[in-house]
């Protein structure tokens, strides 16, 4: 019997200049925009996607910064747990508002910390994006909806030059609720405070198993509820399961460079395996349903991390201290002039660097490397004129775009990926292999039933209780509340990130999605 189990990892010393491996690493793909060099992380040198965890870091992410920055901490943990509400809430008391505001006044009266002794060290700066991002939108969705929304410079300057050296947008994104908010149930790790919660482990080092799907639990949340923590978990499980999926590429991607008999039946032998993998990410994203209730989210857990371009009142979210001069006693921001930010979209299931993954793997967006763009420098502005011309490419445009909100370290591990010279639809479709076609196709099939499971989600947690809400305004007053006012809020839910009205976006997606699909002969 011909044996075609996956051979050993090829030595990449002897690879060919093009093979994927040989490729450059991304400290030099990322180059300059003010990022630091990363050495903090473990798998920094590999993209940081980690052989038992993937996107996800292999340890948990640190809880809580060191004590100099503990005022972002405090001011973070009071939030959550005063349980402070939505100002968008109909039953938003006068209470609740007081409540409300006197946070916001501490939030105001925070001195504002230097970032300089957090640039050294990527997990530090993860941390702190997080706090920041949250502080934020806990700052600006409890303020009325007739107010300007204005971050106070304590929280502005800071996320800003925080997200300066992450290379990611000052909004909360996929990375700050699930990739870098989770924890274990029975932590273990170091203190923040004794260096800097970083555990460095040595090559082989294999203490630290990949931790079990239902092992895990989020850090913090918004409502301190177990729906939303369920949301949350839902995709961080997907990103867990996926590493088979991660596992599966990089071996279809070595036997490619073989491409002989035995190369071809074992990678349609991954691909097969590859369609069961995507199958269950499809079983994992629908048991959300069993923890998180439609109605609940859609009214007191979506809310919070709606970014501008969801604001219910249309709001231009502004930050103090953007466009002056910054210096400081320690020397930081000396001459520096803080840029107003372009991107201020939520965090989204869009943003997740294994679905991209896939697909470009696939080659479900545009087919082949020569057409695919990775890093889009779309503004939003932009975007929102390509929907009105083209529904179908804006799905496109904005999987593209969603990319700017993925860590620095994604987004050149899908560079690299697009580099590959030898995409295997190429294999597909320049060979004559009907198990190879069935498979490909198998695989693809199974990303077109995900995006259709992400349709039927977005029906139960969105459309259903918009609709619900509608016919509820119907028979009351709705707090006072205006009626176009009522319309934005509305309106805000219905759209995706760029602002793009929801459905019809991953209705784009799904359908270039079946597209991919190749011809069987006839």
């Amino acid at each position: 019997m011909t044996d075609t189990s996956p051979t050993p990892p090829t030595n990449p010393s002897t690879l060919p200049s093009e093979h994927f491996l040989n490729l450059p690493r991304p400290d030099i793909i990322i180059g300059g925009g003010g990022g630091v060099v990363d050495t903090t992380t473990l798998a920094a040198h590999d993209f940081d996607v980690d052989t038992r965890t993937g996107f996800m870091p292999p340890d948990p992410p640190i809880p809580r910064l060191p004590k100099q920055w503990e005022p972002w901490e405090k001011v973070l943990e009071q939030a959550m747990e005063r349980k402070l509400q939505l100002a968008i809430r109909l039953d938003f008391s006068s209470e609740e508002a007081e409540k409300s505001a006197a946070w916001r006044a501490q939030v105001r009266e925070l001195p504002t910390l230097s970032t300089h002794q957090l640039a050294s060290s990527e997990v530090l700066l993860r941390r702190a994006h997080h706090v920041l991002t949250y502080i934020m939108h806990f700052y600006i969705h409890t303020l009325p909806l007739t107010d300007r929304v204005l971050v106070p410079a304590p929280i502005s300057i800071p996320l800003l030059r925080v997200s300066r050296h992450l290379q990611l947008p000052p909004i909360a994104t996929y990375s700050d609720t699930v990739l870098y908010n989770w924890d274990l149930h029975v932590p273990h790790r170091p203190s923040a405070d004794t260096d800097a919660g970083v555990r460095v482990l040595g090559e082989g080092d294999t203490s630290i198993c990949a931790p079990a799907l239902n092992d895990i639990r989020s850090q913090d949340l918004f409502t301190g509820t177990l729906d939303e923590e369920s949301f949350y978990l839902a995709s961080a499980r997907i990103e867990l399961r996926g590493v088979e999926a991660l596992d599966l590429m990089r071996a279809t991607m070595d036997e490619m460079f073989v491409g002989d008999d035995i190369a071809v039946r074992r990678i349609t032998l991954y691909l097969a395996r590859l369609a069961e993998v995507i199958h269950e990410l499809v079983e994992i994203l629908m048991d959300v349903r069993k923890g998180c209730d439609p109605d609940f989210f859609y009214g007191s857990v979506r809310p919070w991390f709606c970014g501008q371009d969801a604001d219910p009142a249309g709001r231009v979210w502004e930050f103090e201290g953007v466009g002056e001069r910054m210096v400081e006693e320690d020397g930081e921001g000396e001459g520096e002039q803080l840029e107003k930010p372009e991107d201020l979209s939520g965090p989204s299931a869009g943003q997740s660097a294994l679905i991209h993954a896939l697909d470009i793997f696939l080659g479900v967006d545009g087919g082949g490397t020569q057409t695919h763009t990775p890093i889009s420098t779309t503004t939003q502005a932009q975007t929102h004129a390509q929907s009105a011309e083209n529904p179908n490419r804006d799905a496109l445009t904005l999987l593209r775009r969603m990319q700017i909100y993925m860590p620095r370290h994604h987004r050149a591990f899908l560079r690299h990926l697009i580099a590959n010279p030898r995409p295997v639809r190429g294999l597909v479709e320049g060979g004559d292999h009907p198990e190879l076609l069935d498979a490909y196709n198998s695989a693809v099939g199974a990303m077109k039933a995900f995006r259709d499971a992400h349709i039927r989600i977005v029906a139960i947690y969105i459309v259903g209780p918009a609709s619900r809400q509608r016919a509820d305004e119907a028979r009351e007053d709705a707090g006072g509340m205006s009626a176009s006012m009522r319309e934005g809020i509305r309106g805000a839910a219905l759209r995706g990130t760029g602002g793009t009205p929801l459905v019809q976006f991953l209705k784009g997606v799904r359908d270039k999605t079946a597209e991919a699909l190749v011809p069987t002969a006839p």
